[in-house]
């Protein structure tokens, strides 16, 4: 099988002194399909007013990247510590188009080329 695309979610675990210690996570080798089905309906939730108010909306995100994409490999609550809060819902949006629409963030592409 071919190399499949993965993409990889950095996590702050704790401050030390002014400084972060993070941890990166990689999605698992293999998401199926239907995955894709579940973040195309987020994704237009996100677009279109869905009736959900924006805590919520981020609610079902952080649940989505936490136990679906990542399948838990860390909790919703260890995402909702560890995110830095003015980025937290671009990177769980990155999260959604890279199982939407398979957009790797260079980020990702450059610690997947030295991983390898």
């Amino acid at each position: 099988m071919a190399k499949l695309k993965r993409n990889m979610i950095e996590i702050v675990k704790e401050v030390k002194e002014g400084e972060i210690v993070t941890e990166k996570y990689l999605t698992p080798v293999f998401i199926p399909l239907a995955t894709v089905y579940q973040a195309i309906d987020l994704s237009n939730d996100l677009e279109k007013n869905t009736g959900l108010n924006e805590k919520e909306l981020i609610e079902k995100l952080l649940d989505f990247v936490a136990n679906d994409i990542y399948k838990g490999q860390f909790t919703k609550e260890e995402l909702t510590k560890g995110l830095h809060a003015p980025d937290a819902v671009q990177t769980l949006y990155e999260q959604i188009l890279f199982i939407a629409r398979g957009q790797q963030s260079e980020e990702t592409k450059k610690y997947l080329a030295k991983k390898n």
